[in-house]
């Protein structure tokens, strides 16, 4: 039986790059797959999920009204894999729709995504991926401390740290820092040398 697996972690870990892993394995053995990307991240990535490291891949774009199993019941061809990005901005009858295409239709679901916001709220697909997903596995990702980071801090152009606002604001590391529990709550601004390193890796990726 085909089985649900949610691949979690806090900003820069790696998500899209281990999709896209997994996707490339699927596709090395002739299998066919189906990639998706919120609506939002699609328009602003141009229909692609693309990791840092500059590998990307096209795939199809669904918003809160979008039905994951009407979409695969109806395909042409049958996919071996689902694999989902950002799929913490995924609704509760999404959730629930992939699990009945792993369970009906007996295709796994890879969905990647953040665990909670920059509020420390869970976002509503990664909830009920927790609750409902056959398998998690956390990506794991380090604080500038050196401790494993969890969060994910939002901060603006000087590095300081914003509290308020709304829940999705999309952005890479110019907007988002990865950090332990301790730093989520204590930090009011990017340390200089954060600063300097974020700068030079978006340098060096552009």
């Amino acid at each position: 039986m085909a089985k649900v697996h949610f691949y979690y972690s806090a900003m820069n870990a790696g998500k899209s790059s281990t999709l896209l892993q997994a996707n490339y394995n699927y596709h090395e053995r002739g299998m066919r797959t189906r990639l998706f990307l919120p609506k939002m991240v699609h328009s602003n990535t141009e229909g692609y999920i693309a990791s840092r490291i500059g590998i990307k891949m096209p795939a199809t774009a669904f918003d809160h009204q979008f039905n994951f199993f009407e979409f695969i019941q109806n395909d042409t061809v049958m996919p071996n894999c689902l694999l989902i990005d950002e799929a913490q901005f995924m609704t509760q009858a999404q959730v629930k729709q992939v699990c009945r295409i792993a369970d009906q239709l007996d295709i796994p679901i890879l969905a990647y995504g953040l665990r909670s916001d920059f509020q420390a709220q869970a976002f509503e697909g990664s909830q009920y991926l927790l609750v409902l997903a056959d398998i998690l596995i956390e990506i794991k990702t380090i604080c500038f401390c050196g401790k494993k980071a969890t969060m994910n801090l939002r901060v603006d152009e000087q590095g300081c740290v914003i509290r308020d606002g709304a829940q999705v604001e999309i952005g890479g590391n110019e907007r988002y820092l990865a950090t332990c529990r301790q730093h989520f709550f204590d930090l009011k601004k990017m340390p200089e040398t954060v600063l300097k390193h974020q700068s030079d890796l978006e340098m060096c990726l552009s």
